[in-house]
């Protein structure tokens, strides 16, 4: 079996996260910062240093700024109810990502105003269009790292400068590239970097987190949620504190010590390291679905410009009945359809219709590239 659906999901993990998640089970076992018994304290060291190895990852210089949360979906939902106000205006770009484009959509409809900035057919993005798009009560630009249907990289670092130069905060879903792709928040100009844990961190579902840097000002950012922290159990009232106001209620601990494991095994082998073996890859899959007269491929078609993530279509046959051939005959899993992503297929002009994804990870082989190679010919050239 070949897994290729690792835009959705990094399958299989390193041996380390695994082994890590059980170890918390069996070992630990405890509630972070409930209690002060020697299990809860190592459950919060855990935690605690998670966010070291995080902040060493993203170039955060205080690990109490990185907020853990359930997902990336959690965490911009976090960032975006938790910021904008009726009367701000937001900008956004035409490739995002439901977890973007629903909760804005939702807000637009509270007052919030927003505008959605076209990207090319291929998912690129012009910095100009976004300042041309800056009104006098914009406060905020929030963007995707990478388009999880065709890969494109987004020039968040000049979105960044630009963003500082109106005096805006830039808000990265970096879902897709946050660890196979170099993030430093401070470089970058990022202000609020979500993340998720079960993508290229190869850590367990159910993790992730919102970065949080220092221009951003605490008192302006609502939490999600309210609830028991642990601290200051005698009032009612939320902790004004990091990362305590954003963190309410039983982490899930024993993922979040898998997600270390998992990033873990992302410094020990090296962004650059795994960025590169990634775009080599890439760059064999574009090349050769390329070749086959019957598809049709979409985005940069350049390896150094998009992430591993590769969509393309059958001439005269739908992505889903595509990707059940790739499952059923060939053993090669991957995702057809619209990928949670509607404006982003309007924007390519796969909309309704939709793509096959072939997303690849570190941990994918040139070996598997070339079997699937084989089998989307095999699939077109019977359609012919």
């Amino acid at each position: 079996m070949i897994y290729f659906d690792n835009a959705s999901t990094t399958w299989p993990k390193p041996p380390g996260v695994a082994e890590a998640v059980l170890s918390y089970m069996q070992n630990v076992g405890a509630n972070p910062g409930r209690s002060s018994h020697r299990l809860a304290i190592e459950a919060s060291r855990i935690l605690y240093d998670t966010r070291v190895t995080l902040a060493q990852l993203f170039g955060v210089a205080d690990p109490l700024r990185i907020v853990f949360a359930a997902n990336a979906t959690e965490a911009l939902n976090l960032a975006l109810f938790g910021y904008l106000n009726p009367g701000d205006h937001v900008v956004t770009t035409s490739m995002e990502h439901n977890a973007v484009m629903r909760p804005l959509r939702y807000l637009q409809g509270l007052g919030v105003e927003l505008t959605v900035v076209a990207c090319s057919a291929q998912g690129a993005l012009d910095p100009v269009d976004m300042e041309k798009a800056i009104r006098p009560n914009t406060v905020l630009i929030a963007m995707n790292h990478a388009s999880n249907v065709v890969g494109t990289v987004l020039p968040v670092a000049e979105l960044g400068a630009l963003a500082r130069r109106h005096g805006l905060l830039l808000l990265v879903d970096g879902a897709q590239t946050a660890g196979a792709y170099p993030i430093h928040m401070s470089e970058m100009n990022i202000d609020l970097l979500a993340f998720t844990g079960h993508k290229a961190l190869f850590g367990p579902q159910g993790t992730g987190g919102l970065c949080l840097g220092e221009r951003l000002d605490i008192s302006r950012l609502r939490p999600f949620k309210r609830g028991g922290t642990g601290s200051y159990s005698e009032s009612e009232e939320q902790p004004d504190f990091l990362p305590d106001k954003y963190e309410s209620g039983t982490a899930n601990a024993a993922g979040i010590a898998g997600l270390r494991a998992g990033v873990r095994f992302v410094l020990e082998h090296g962004v650059e390291s795994i960025q590169h073996h990634e775009e080599m890859l890439t760059a064999r899959l574009l090349a050769g679905l390329q070749d086959i007269p019957a598809v049709h491929v979409y985005g940069p078609l350049h390896a150094g410009q998009q992430m591993a993530t590769v969509s393309f279509n059958v001439r005269g046959l739908e992505p889903s009945e595509v990707e059940l051939r790739l499952d059923e005959e060939y053993a090669i899993l991957c995702r057809g359809g619209l990928h949670c992503a509607p404006s982003a297929h309007r924007t390519i002009g796969t909309y309704p219709r939709g793509t096959v994804r072939l997303s690849l990870s570190y941990l994918n082989t040139i070996g598997q590239v070339d079997t699937a190679l084989e089998a989307v010919y095999d699939i077109a050239k019977r359609q012919d």
